[in-house]
């Protein structure tokens, strides 16, 4: 099987009990846990970037010079960017498109405007990247937020946005009057301003505030859970991908003034980020409940499976003291967004979706453990502890495009081909 060319993804299903049924190495209580993230991530500051190493606006300072800024109005806040890159930075989501793929419009159209679509066949076909045209409906059926029926869309989305709105109404509008939710609304909107700087977009109070309602929200809604630090990211694709749909198709999404959108147009664009977003997080819950289990299983079940696919990078992380939890807690909590550009994270959810419910809570294991190898030989050349975390935490990814992105992919698929269906194989 070609790595670039993988078996359409959809034949064998694997479950995510099959591959986190492996029991990370010295599994401890969640109060043991939580002391352990604390001490094991040590001076890593807010999610995970070493305090030391970087500026006040979370960009390493050897980069800071050569970024190529766009103009950013307001006061910049601390924190750090859904990661942008430096010389050859291609900024829209939309300009990052190959030509083959826009020549398949027709092909996801036919299956989008029939009475009742073949799912099956959406997914296939979306599993190789989906064109930016057809991308917002496609986001929308694969998240399960509207019916692939094309007869119950719109009854159903009109239901849903007025359901939305409706909670803005009964949580939202009373926050200040609801005192057991104080502390929740006030790590949010501290939060939110720190949300990709270098986006100037995300830097416009309308978006923010959009943010702050989708985000308070949802944490009433999921008191197991709540809120947790980076879970505004997750809103940010689907947020930037509704927005391409009811933008004028000239426009740069990324620097796009809102206020020149219709108001209706964006409550639309909010709720159905909302609800997508819900639909994503329903499925990676336990990542983000007391001692965040679901991140903990995964990034031992990543430490074993880096054990078996590159051992050599294995040992050297291990000989300098790396551990696993100091670098890829940020890659669950935050689905890789932090390492890859805004535009390579669209992509990559294109085959997340199209995985089904298994795209961002397994395939995204396998997808992780592909990233790392790919970088085996610049961290091999490491040869402190520092240089490796320092690297680990800004993997060079400023340039990438859709070829690395399908490479990476196609690899991930290998990998979960390999020992998703056969967990015993870390073992031996």
């Amino acid at each position: 099987m070609s790595a670039t060319e993988p078996a359409t993804p959809l034949s064998n299903k694997y479950t995510e009990s099959k591959v986190l049924s492996i029991s990370p190495p010295n599994t401890k209580p969640p109060s043991l846990i939580v002391k352990n993230l604390e001490e094991q991530v040590g001076n890593l500051g807010f999610n995970g970037e070493r305090q030391d190493l970087v500026d006040g606006r979370g960009i390493l300072e050897h980069e800071r010079d050569s970024l190529p800024l766009p103009a950013i109005t307001g006061t910049r806040r601390p924190g750090i960017a859904v990661r942008r890159g430096a010389e050859g930075w291609k900024p829209s989501v939309r300009a990052f498109e190959p030509p083959q793929r826009k020549g398949l419009e027709h092909k996801f159209q036919d299956i989008l405007d029939a009475d009742e679509p073949d799912l099956e066949k959406l997914r296939a076909l979306s599993w190789k990247g989906i064109p930016t045209r057809v991308r917002p409906l496609v986001w929308k059926i694969l998240s399960g937020h509207l019916p692939a029926n094309t007869e119950r869309r719109r009854a159903v989305l009109d239901r849903k946005r007025e359901e939305y709105f409706g909670f803005v109404e009964k949580y939202y509008d009373n926050r200040c009057e609801d005192q057991m939710h104080q502390e929740t609304y006030r790590q949010i909107h501290i939060d939110i301003p720190r949300m990709s700087p270098l986006v100037p977009l995300f830097q416009q109070p309308t978006v923010q505030l959009i943010f702050e309602r989708i985000l308070y929200i949802w944490s009433i809604r999921h008191p197991a859970s709540g809120y947790v630090q980076g879970m505004n990211d997750l809103v940010t694709p689907f947020f930037v991908v509704f927005l391409c749909e009811l933008a004028p198709p000239h426009e740069d999404v990324e620097v796009y003034d809102v206020a020149c959108l219709a108001p209706t147009d964006l409550r639309q664009i909010e709720a159905d980020s909302y609800w997508c977003m819900s639909m994503l997080l329903d499925g990676i819950q336990d990542n983000y409940t007391f001692a965040q289990p679901g991140i903990q299983a995964k990034v031992g079940t990543l430490r074993m499976l880096m054990q078996r696919v590159d051992r050599p990078l294995f040992d050297h992380l291990e000989g300098h003291a790396i551990e696993f939890l100091q670098f890829t807690f940020r890659w669950m909590n935050n689905l890789l967004m932090r390492e890859l550009p805004l535009r390579c994270t669209v992509r990559l959810w294109d085959t997340y979706l199209a995985e089904g419910d298994s795209g961002f809570s397994v395939f995204h294991l396998y997808v992780c453990a592909a990233f790392l190898k790919h970088f085996s030989k610049e961290l091999l050349r490491e040869r402190d502890f520092q240089g490796l975390m320092l690297l680990l935490q800004n993997l060079p990814t400023s340039k990438w495009g859709d070829a690395e992105i399908t490479l990476l992919v196609a690899e991930a698929y290998n990998l979960k081909y390999m020992f998703a269906d056969a967990p015993n194989h870390l073992l031996t």
